[in-house]
């Protein structure tokens, strides 16, 4: 694996980026947020010569991360859409730096699935016999995107141009293979963020990270019904020209499940510009305890100050993965901690499966009274399609926690995206989340982790494990394992140790609740600086050590080619 150090060569720097990924303005997970806010400091590096490439799934409707423009590479547009049958739009994506982004209706593409996936085998051996879910959507897209370039490319460059492609995780494969073919001049790179099979056989409470010298990723696919998905992620691995992922810990698994280590790691960084300053950071933050407190209090009828302790947790809902479990498991016994010196406010703010806003909780919400008695179901803001069989729910019940009044620890779960329009709260995960005093996200599978990275960029102090590659990450940075005193707590986790994970997660907030203000203000002061390390002013220089990795094995492998011919 490279890793970047001091340069002692002259990097290769492409002409024209394109990137690819499913989430290009589609906001659907975690990988929404590395590009867009990296989109930001590339754009300034490349302008107007960075391309992001996205599935065109709001056809017919207005998007509202996009803005296109009918004038944007309007002669190649037209020739791709009269020549070719490409269906794109061109505009730009509504995010800071504005790139350049095309859009791809994939659907054409679904006439010629099974030759598609033919060629795929006899080229590369991708087997796609075993597709099933979300498998063939992701595949035309990527196919898709892969034609785009081509196009592109033929249409507006030339051998003289360096350019780079760069695709984001399985679901892209198969259009980064397609360029390896059909545009040998361009140099490819594949990242993945996670590997579908690690993230399998953890979501299957198999144990991990003990066995996973032993795992064969082949063999894990079969026996998990994975095998289309491990299949086009492992192939492309081995073929583009560069293969990247996010961490270390996530390094291990490309290296034993992939069976092929990472040539650069691409840490996550972040953007600090959405973070209020001065006097406006103040207001929000005393404006969305307000918030959140006043919610709370007509929910639970109590009587909730703003000496409470917010804590909270978000992410996908993966139960396990996202230690989902031990969060609860902890609050659960910091109950009985009788060194407790605060109450607590405990939030869930993790999408399930929501109906609607709760009409009991918005009538107390729109009156100005105070309440004395809770209402029914004393969790949760919004109702649930599952109320009888959510897992957040199930063990609150299990737990036999009450959010009684006499209990100093109060839980509450918001299933929604906090988008600023969910009914209850109506405001953004940002503009609540800079209210809050900790954060917990005690991951099992997290190959970095973008939600404790978010909240020390807001100046709250979080709490992580090192099976998280933002926690290995702190580690390296502080040189020992994250205190509270660095403003991240990282805890060592296990296969096995999830009592003493819930034990430790109870004992820092604990100990986060009998500290001075003084302290608490240079501990949030610590969590800023571990932010600003993870800027992307710092982490983008592995993006240019991957791009001459990529640039320099694709002008070998066609020097090779030649030699051949």
């Amino acid at each position: 694996m490279k890793i970047l150090k001091i340069m002692t060569k002259q990097l290769l720097k492409p002409d024209y980026i394109f990137e690819s990924s499913w989430e290009v303005c589609n906001k659907v997970g975690g990988i929404y947020t590395v590009l867009s806010t990296r989109a930001k400091t590339l754009q300034a590096a490349f302008p107007d010569r960075i391309f992001f490439i996205g599935p065109d799934v709001w056809r017919g409707k207005d998007n509202p991360l996009f803005t296109e423009d009918e004038k944007a590479l309007q002669g190649w547009r037209e020739y791709a859409t009269l020549n070719e049958g490409l269906k794109v739009r061109v505009g730009h994506w509504n995010i800071p730096g504005h790139p350049i982004s095309i859009l791809v209706d994939f659907t054409p593409f679904y006439a010629q699935k099974n030759e598609i996936y033919t060629q795929a085998w006899l080229d590369f051996n991708v087997d796609s016999l075993h597709a099933y879910g979300d498998y063939d959507e992701a595949s035309m897209f990527s196919y898709a995107a892969g034609k785009v370039v081509e196009s592109f490319y033929r249409y507006n460059l030339g051998a003289k141009d360096k350019v780079v492609y760069q695709a984001h995780e399985w679901m892209t494969g198969l259009g980064a293979l397609y360029i390896q073919k059909k545009v040998p001049e361009i140099a490819t790179i594949f990242t993945t963020h996670a590997t579908s099979i690690g993230r399998s056989i953890a979501g299957n409470n198999k144990p991990l990270y003990d066995y996973l010298f032993a795992y064969n990723g082949d063999q894990m696919a079969e026996e998990l019904n994975m095998q289309s998905k491990h299949s086009i992620e492992k192939q492309t691995a081995h073929h583009v020209d560069c293969f990247t992922t996010v961490s270390e810990i996530t390094n291990n698994e490309c290296r034993e499940l992939l069976d092929k280590p990472a040539d650069v790691i691409l840490m996550n960084g972040f953007e600090d510009d959405f973070v209020p300053k001065g006097k406006k950071f103040d207001e929000k933050r005393k404006h969305a305890r307000k918030v959140m407190l006043n919610m709370a209090n007509k929910l639970l009828g109590t009587e909730l100050d703003d000496d409470t302790m917010i804590i909270g947790t978000s992410g996908r809902y993966e139960f396990k993965n996202k230690g989902i479990n031990v969060y609860l498991e902890s609050l659960n016994r910091l109950t009985r901690d009788k060194n407790l010196k605060k109450e607590v406010l405990a939030f869930i703010n993790v999408p399930g499966w929501v109906g609607e806003a709760r009409e009991d909780l918005l009538e107390r919400l729109s009156s100005d009274k105070t309440y004395d008695m809770p209402l029914e179901v004393p969790f949760i803001t919004h109702w649930l399609h599952n109320m009888t069989h959510d897992q957040v729910l199930d063990m609150l019940k299990y737990l036999n926690m009450s959010n009684a009044a006499d209990t100093k620890v109060k839980v509450i779960f918001v299933p929604c995206y906090l988008d600023g329009k969910d009914g209850i709260l109506n405001e953004s995960y940002y503009d609540l989340l800079i209210g809050m005093d900790l954060s917990v996200y005690p991951s099992y599978y997290e190959p970095w982790g973008y939600t404790p990275l978010e909240s020390v960029a807001f100046h709250v102090p979080t709490i992580t494990t090192d099976l998280a590659g933002f926690g290995l990450w702190v580690n390296s940075v502080v040189n020992h394992s994250g205190t509270l005193q660095d403003g991240v707590k990282v805890i060592h986790r296990t296969d096995y140790n999830y009592s003493e994970v819930a034990d430790s997660i109870k004992d820092t907030v604990t100990e986060f609740s009998a500290l001075s203000n003084q302290a608490i203000e240079n501990i949030r002061e610590h969590a800023a600086i571990i932010a600003e390390k993870a800027l992307w002013k710092h982490f983008i220089q592995y993006y240019y050590e991957a791009y001459d990795v990529a640039l320099r094995n694709a002008r070998q492998r066609l020097s090779q080619s030649n030699d051949n011919n």
